[in-house]
């Protein structure tokens, strides 16, 4: 966006066309502050649900976010989905002294704010003394009006984060795997229609019998609306480290008419089960007939 305020106009017209949530990034770039433009959307609209995806659990203790969060959906009428991540951006951490500790470490530290979050969110005292965090007594307050908690998201592309994903998320959102902190081509070989469906499983193992009500979705990082996709996809390919064939096939790429991006999105549900499809804003007015066309079918 050219301007914060051209956050407002944005949230009312996803809600005409039929989006059904709104998500922001947690990041410490040009980006708005996650809380208080989920504030600021949630105001401008009705029905629209408000989002991160997703806050970075390094940047924040948990009883804090905890309490913002529970108040966001206080204050939206329970349209709040609550995403979160481990942290990844390594430019987050290097301008701001943030310690960027091994990935399975961040990893671990997001499991354990999990489930400190979720007791604060109980409204209940919560004692917990763990690797990480010790709460004494807390009483997390407000509560949240969605109970017994807002949807919980997390997203990533790595074994252990969507193994922690399985086991607490109610939304699981695939991303390509980011280990070196960057988007490049190392990430493409981990977005292919192989390598989604191995995401799958490792989620698969670790969701056991609650598998079946989660929900899956992607975020697009590429939609082209064409006559000629063909040749979008091999131009296109090389820089992401992938086949044209395997770019056409990958969750995280539309590229099309509008007609053959519909049946791509259709497909992928059948093979994948992947039904939440994450755009960016800019995508927004090329896809506007394809989300009205598509919601909630």
């Amino acid at each position: 966006m050219a301007r914060p305020e051209d956050l407002v106009p944005l949230a009312r017209r996803a809600e005409d066309v039929g989006v059904s949530v709104l998500t922001v990034a947690d990041h410490l770039d040009d980006q708005l502050a996650p809380i208080a433009a989920l504030m600021a959307a949630a105001d401008a609209t009705t029905t629209l649900r408000v989002g991160t995806l997703v806050f970075a659990n390094d940047y924040r203790h948990p009883a804090l976010l905890a309490k913002e969060a529970a108040t966001v959906d206080r204050l939206s009428g329970g349209r709040l989905e609550f995403g979160l991540g481990a942290g990844w951006m390594t430019t987050d951490y290097t301008a701001t002294g943030i310690p960027l500790d091994p990935p399975s470490v961040r990893i671990a530290r997001l499991e354990e704010a999990l489930e400190v979050i979720r007791a604060l969110w109980s409204g209940e005292p919560v004692e917990h003394h763990g690797r990480f965090y010790d709460i004494s007594g807390l009483v997390g307050t407000p509560t949240p009006a969605q109970q017994p908690h807002p949807p919980i998201v997390i997203g990533g592309g790595g074994r252990k984060v969507l193994e922690v994903a399985g086991r607490h998320a109610d939304v699981i959102n695939l991303n390509p795997s980011l280990p070196a902190g960057v988007i490049d081509d190392r990430a493409g070989p981990s977005a292919t229609p192989e390598a989604t469906e191995q995401k799958i499983g490792w989620i698969r193992d670790a969701a056991g019998d609650r598998f079946d009500g989660i929900e899956l979705g992607a975020r697009i990082h590429l939609a082209i609306v064409t006559n000629d996709r063909q040749e979008m996809f091999d131009a296109l390919a090389g820089g992401f480290g992938m086949t044209a064939e395997q770019a056409a096939g990958s969750p995280h790429a539309l590229c099309g008419t509008l007609d053959q991006i519909a049946d791509d999105l259709e497909e992928r549900r059948e093979r994948f089960g992947i039904s939440a499809i994450g755009l960016s804003a800019s995508s927004l007015d090329d896809l506007a007939p394809l989300i009205s066309r598509l919601a909630g079918t």
